[in-house]
């Protein structure tokens, strides 16, 4: 019995640990580390976000990269820091893709403060985005999920990269993230 209360009892405080570390109410400047030049630079602790533990599938009409550094099954080292523990973590990759990545500007449609260079967000995963890449300032609407809030917000593209995007299965400060969107390849190195 007292086997089961303390298997419950640290249940219970991974589960809020992982509410209040996860990657929801980001706000600030900056982004997930990492740039391609393309605008931005700037950088944002993403450590009090929150992302689902499993992301889901890709979104529908993604194209899969045809020959990407990192192929599906390969371990790599993470350098974004799009969550607490997420820099220098090991991660599979289990999808690698080819559309263009944004980072955005917006407001959640459950309220609070604005979220400033989200990154990222992948063309298919934009309202009516097209096939063509969405120049910086661009006002669009968000299909994205990632987030609480983040589907159906207003959003403006920040900057945007051309760069393979890839998910990634990972685990950092104990727990395991699955399908976790997006790490762009500049976000990634070989493991050692």
């Amino acid at each position: 019995m007292r086997g089961r209360v303390t298997t419950a009892l640290a249940v219970a405080v991974l589960g809020g640990v992982l509410a209040l570390t996860g990657c929801g109410g980001e706000s600030g400047n900056g982004g997930h580390g990492g740039d391609d030049g393309h605008g931005g630079g700037e950088t944002m602790d993403h450590s009090t976000m929150e992302h689902p533990m499993d992301g889901g599938p890709p979104p529908e009409g993604i194209t899969d990269a045809v020959d990407p550094t990192y192929p599906v099954g390969s371990v790599v080292t993470l350098t974004a820091d799009h969550m607490a523990g997420m820099d220098g973590a090991r991660a599979t990759i289990v999808g690698a893709y080819d559309t263009y990545t944004y980072a955005v500007d917006y407001t959640p449609t459950t309220g609070g403060d604005p979220v400033t260079d989200h990154r990222w967000v992948v063309q298919q995963e934009i309202e009516d985005a097209g096939d063509q890449r969405l120049p910086d300032g661009t006002e669009v609407v968000l299909l994205a999920d990632h987030m609480k809030g983040m589907r159906g917000a207003h959003a403006t593209i920040a900057h945007s990269t051309d760069e393979t995007v890839y998910m990634v299965d990972y685990e950092a400060d104990g727990m395991t993230m699955t399908n976790h969107k997006w790490v762009v390849e500049s976000e990634i190195e070989p493991a050692s």
